[in-house]
């Protein structure tokens, strides 16, 4: 059974995510493992860990419930606040078969500016599949039912 982990905060309910994941369900039986990196909070004047630890908290929490819901097996882990970091700690004791990126556009995503995407090509000993949301996600904390038809995920390796 291929085993997927998923690196995402803002964007885990992003339609592109949700079409991926769909993806991966729709091929057969698939595990993930979701790893919500602790990044600070948008909007705070301050870097504020709790609040970073608890807004990803939330997020992880209602994706796992998407994914059983969808029929997968999920587990997650809310992750250090460098999403290279995360996914190394993620995949240290735990094999995955491929790794899937979500971030926000470029010019948006803070994640692009840190070149995220290649530090974790350099990093991983799998695929990594970088899907990126539209400019307007809706609502954090849901993955919501993919759309149809839907833009595909980006594969850049």
């Amino acid at each position: 059974m291929p085993v997927y982990l998923i690196v995402a905060n803002q964007t885990i309910a992003s339609p592109t995510l949700a079409e991926a994941v769909a993806e991966r369900v729709r091929r057969g039986n698939a595990t993930f493992h979701v790893v919500v990196p602790a990044t600070p909070v948008p909007q705070r004047p301050t870097s504020d860990e709790s609040a970073a630890a608890s807004a990803a908290a939330e997020r992880l929490q209602a994706v796992i419930r998407r994914l059983h819901d969808l029929g997968a097996e999920a587990s997650g882990e809310v992750g250090a606040s460098d999403p290279v970091a995360a996914a190394t700690d993620a995949t240290r004791e735990r094999h995955v078969d491929e790794i899937l990126l979500s971030t926000l556009p470029p010019g948006l995503s803070r994640w692009i500016g840190m070149d995220v995407p290649s530090r974790l090509r350099a990093a991983a000993r799998v695929r990594v599949t970088v899907v990126t949301a539209p400019r307007q996600v809706g609502g954090f904390g849901t993955l919501p039912t993919p759309p149809n038809p839907s833009p595909g995920p980006r594969d850049d390796v």
